[in-house]
């Protein structure tokens, strides 16, 4: 378990300072990037001259108002100690737990609002997404998935809409694994309404995230600015059912845009929930029909992730049995002798060698001189 993060007062300080700038209409997270980037820090931000801070892109007459008179520091403190009553973590960059999959996306939300827990092992994370008005193959599909990838280790993200994305969810559930709902609203607004008690469930085996603050009412234009947080908490992004302009495509296209994975399920072909699936199959999206098409083909972290005893350097090595991923842990960059694996191991020979030329064929590990071993 992690150390709990302890924040001090200088730590307060800062956060204060981007929660008001956050505040600020018309500042978004692009805006509030360019600003931070061209001034330093938020404080910086309110100290900038009107002149400087029209040499801004985006940056007009309006925003610099707002921007000379931000909102005071006692907001910015209540809206804390109102997420601190109703139990809302609130992340920002200097937060130990902020997710670094979503750091790395080019306009990562300043603040990310959390009720549940966020644990290190959601970096192993595959979002699921659909439309919301999914036929019965495509619920049956989407629920499979999330079932399949939750059970081998991933946690499963998704938007908490309905059709699909519940189904992931659910999948997610009953299979006892970890998800997490990206909302449109604030976690403690959950939209749709009748999925109070999914909320309520993703709760206790993940978290419910946010870039809006508490009290924020779901609209439209919400929904497809969440989706790139959603791909972007993601290596890679499930489209299960999808028409020709369903919202499922925008989180696709985040994707691509993050350079993350991006995945079809095929449906009929007369059906219209399919067309937009498999206009990404032809643009090069890769084809999913079972979890293990999702594992295979997903590539090296970019750093080792810890899930459970094992250190992950690559998804598919969460399908492996006991005793390929116990020799597995055994090995590392450097060359070790195949006896020296057999003594660590305390497993025979013949297990020992039968094992390798598995995990070689998987690309796992290579041998290096004909008795000498290492992960790949």
């Amino acid at each position: 378990m992690e150390p709990a993060f302890i924040p001090d007062d200088a730590y307060r300080r800062r956060l204060l300072a981007v929660v008001r700038l956050a505040m600020v209409p018309g500042v978004g997270s692009r805006t509030y990037h360019l600003l931070v980037a061209r001034f330093g820090t938020p404080d910086g931000v309110f100290q900038a001259s009107g002149e400087d801070l029209a040499g801004v892109p985006g940056v007009g007459p309006r925003l610099i108002r707002g921007l000379r008179q931000p909102p005071a520091v006692g907001e910015a403190s209540a809206v804390l100690d109102e997420c601190s009553r109703l139990g809302i973590d609130v992340l920002w960059e200097e937060h130990p737990r902020y997710p670094r999959l979503l750091r790395e996306i080019p306009d990562p939300p300043p603040l990310l609002f959390v009720r549940g827990e966020l644990k290190p092992e959601d970096e192993l994370a595959i979002a699921v997404v659909g439309t919301r008005h999914a036929s019965h193959y495509g619920l049956t599909m989407a629920e499979r998935l999330g079932g399949g990838l939750a059970r081998a280790g991933l946690t499963v993200v998704s938007g908490l809409a309905r059709g699909i994305d519940a189904a992931a969810h659910r999948g997610a559930l009953a299979a006892g694994g970890r998800t997490v709902a990206v909302l449109g609203s604030g976690v403690d607004n959950v939209y749709p309404p009748e999925h109070a008690n999914l909320a309520q469930d993703i709760l206790q085996q993940g978290a419910l995230v946010s870039e809006f603050p508490p009290g924020a009412a779901p609209h439209g234009g919400r929904f497809p600015q969440r989706n790139r947080i959603i791909s972007g908490m993601s290596l890679g992004t499930i489209v299960v059912e999808a028409g020709e302009k369903s919202g499922a495509l925008i989180t696709a296209r985040h994707a691509m845009e993050q350079n993350r994975e991006v995945f079809a399920v095929p449906g009929r072909a007369d059906q219209l929930q399919a067309r937009g699936c498999h206009r990404l199959l032809r643009d090069g999206a890769a084809l999913v029909e079972s979890p293990e098409d999702v594992l295979e083909h997903l590539g090296p972290l970019v750093r080792p992730v810890k899930a459970g005893d094992a250190v992950v350097r690559k998804p598919v090595e969460l399908t492996l049995n006991p005793i390929e991923r116990q020799i597995l842990q055994v090995l590392d960059d450097d060359p070790v002798p195949i006896d020296r694996l057999i003594d660590a191991t305390a497993l025979s020979a013949s297990q020992v060698l039968a094992t390798l030329s598995v995990l070689e064929m998987r690309h796992l590990v290579r041998r290096v001189g004909g008795t000498m071993v290492q992960r790949f």
